[in-house]
């Protein structure tokens, strides 16, 4: 066996007692074999679980400063090695943790008796600071228990929900306020506790219904129609409660016992009313994003509720106006994230706003089995994909949210399942409201690079570009928080000499040196890469450790017709020397597109 000087001291000190304990009494050594028995069962049971009634697997060892077990990982393992000799376990140990402390395992059939010896033993050593169980956590979330939660597939099922409870052990949305721009808010007890003060935008009385032009309160009155009202060969409609639905989405009452549960249940919704009777003008949208983003507006007193996240399920035809940009721009240089609609007319995006505009979260729709709904706008513009729904006779697989059943007033509050881009539009600003609470100093541009880098793959076909895939919130939340590897903080290595990879040829590798680092490479390594590539499905990505290990980043994926490839991936490669040549591996699997490596990095 290979001894180090720590380890040859501790032998040294081991002999020497064994030689003092041979030349006493045999019955002086029945009781110090009595006295650590009597210390190991003395040890309360929480040093020795990792819950309640299951024995550590795993104890996390702080050794003293200056001692060569504190930054030595063969001194750890062999200390590790000496402790379970003692104890008649294998004690091994595993990896150092970004403390400095040292993770020793202990096996999987240990009684807490035998967990308690090993403890007795480490807590013993002088040069042990601490010694605790690798406890097992576990989410603090559960279930909400909202009666109609089972019927919102949308937020949990594994196939094309947007994995919003894992999400909520994080963050529900506390602390942050999200501004619906939309048809205004209808009374209705599953959202009242989390409305905010908002504004009544809708200046022209012919669309306001409500008699009178802008005021501070946002009330929805309905948007009832007859036909031919608002174009002829347009029916007759019924008031749509739009603005209620999609912040029902956004933010209803959790655990209240009745209802629904809403992605940022922590949230406060603004409500901004613009549309009424056959729509809205841009000119009352273009002031309610001023004023939602804490923009000054003429006439309009100051805004107490300022929004970090705006919400607008709303569009129309053609361009995005200069007007319509400008107030954009205005509310994100104030740090306001805007997502939007991409609409509903199956068409390319980029004839559409504001769903074409620059500088917003622009969102397609799924349907249940995670394809692009059959009414969703597509195209490059497209920036992330949620559930929207679609329904058909006899089914449920539209978005379930709070409502009212007045067919033209407001009458008894209600549920409803709708279906459109207005629908997947609200899962996005909730997920921001998520992302703000978990990390306020997020910018609206990390945000939304955070929700693209973290999506998934759709589970279904998309015709024509669905952005970066389906939104989800678990894992976007957690990249964002710190507790999942975060994209921001840290030392980065990187290499930035672009290098082009052959159409369906072989891999090609670049590399990063890594010096400097200590022990092991982080459980939560952020690999970022950019390139520039016309079918990125074609790709497969690995990242290759200092020893040759690879870890699979990206697989290709004939279904995946976007463009490039710009992310961040986590890696757990805690089990790596830090120090050493990492390589990133691209390959081109199919044939006709190309594409280049323009640079990637590595942040410990």
């Amino acid at each position: 066996m290979r001894t180090t000087p720590a380890l040859r001291r501790k032998l040294i000190s081991v002999a020497a007692v064994s030689a003092a304990l041979l030349t006493a009494a045999s019955t002086a050594s029945a009781v110090a074999v009595q006295e650590t028995a009597s210390a190991a069962s003395g040890i309360p049971a929480a040093q020795t679980e990792a819950a309640p009634g299951a024995p550590a697997e795993r104890l996390i060892v702080g050794y003293r400063s200056g001692v060569a077990e504190a930054t030595s990982n063969p001194a750890a393992e062999a200390d590790a090695a000496a402790k379970g000799k003692a104890a008649g376990e294998d004690v091994d140990f595993q990896r150092r943790l970004g403390t400095g402390a040292a993770l020793v395992d202990l096996g999987e059939d240990l009684t807490k008796a035998d967990v308690a010896d090993v403890v007795a033993r480490y807590q013993a050593d002088p040069q042990v600071a601490y010694v605790v169980p690798d406890r097992l956590n576990k989410p603090q979330a559960v279930d909400p228990n909202d009666t109609e939660y089972a019927k919102q597939w949308d937020l949990f099922e594994s196939t094309a929900g947007m994995n919003v409870p894992g999400a909520w052990g994080t963050s529900t949305g506390t602390g942050v306020t999200v501004a619906v721009i939309d048809t205004g808010y209808v009374a209705h007890s599953d959202l009242a506790a989390n409305i905010v003060g908002g504004y009544d935008f809708v200046s022209d009385t012919a669309v306001s219904v409500d008699g009178d032009g802008r005021d501070s309160n946002p009330a929805d009155p309905g948007d009832w129609y007859n036909a031919d009202e608002c174009g002829a060969g347009i029916p007759a409609s019924t008031s749509s409660w739009h603005g209620t639905h999609v912040a029902g989405t956004i933010a209803a009452v959790a655990n209240n016992g009745k209802g629904v549960a809403g992605i940022a249940y922590g949230a406060k919704i603004s409500p901004l009313r613009v549309l009424g009777k056959c729509g809205g003008y841009d000119s009352d949208i273009i002031d309610a994003i001023t004023w939602a983003s804490g923009g000054t507006v003429s006439g309009v007193p100051a805004n107490s509720n300022v929004a970090k996240v705006i919400n607008m399920s709303l569009g129309g035809d053609g361009a995005c106006s200069p007007a319509t940009q400008s107030a954009i721009t205005g509310a994100v240089n104030r740090g306001t994230t805007v997502v939007v609609a991409a609409g509903n007319e199956s068409d390319n995006v980029a004839n559409h706003n504001p769903g074409n505009c620059n500088n917003v979260i622009s969102v397609a729709a799924t349907n249940r089995s995670g394809a692009k709904a059959s009414y969703s706008n597509y195209g490059s513009l497209v920036d992330i994909s949620a559930p929207g729904g679609q329904t058909s006779t006899g089914t449920t697989n539209g978005i379930l949210s709070t409502l009212n059943s007045g067919a033209k007033t407001p009458s008894s509050e209600s549920y409803a399942y709708y279906q459109g881009t207005s629908m997947a539009t609200p899962h996005i600003a909730g997920l921001v409201a998520l992302m703000k609470s978990a990390n306020p100093s997020l910018t609206p541009a990390q945000i939304e690079t955070a929700i693209k880098n973290n999506a998934r793959a759709l589970p279904g076909a998309c015709s024509g570009g669905c952005g970066a895939g389906l939104a989800d919130a678990a894992k976007t939340v957690q990249a964002v928080s710190g507790s999942g590897g975060g994209s921001t903080g840290g030392t980065v290595f990187s290499n930035t000499s672009a290098l082009s990879i052959p159409d369906n040829g072989s891999a090609v590798e670049s590399s990063i040196a890594v010096t400097g680092r200590t022990g092991n490479a982080p459980s939560a390594l952020q690999v970022g890469v950019d390139i520039t590539h016309t079918y990125r499905g074609d790709l497969v990505i690995d990242l290759v450790a200092p020893d040759g290990t690879a870890y699979r980043l990206k697989a290709a994926s004939s279904s995946d017709s976007a463009d490039n490839v710009v992310a961040t991936y986590t890696v757990n490669a805690s089990g790596e020397t830090a120090n050493g040549t990492w390589k990133l591996r691209v390959q081109d699997t199919a044939a006709q597109d190309t594409g280049k490596l323009n640079s990637w990095k590595l942040t410990f």
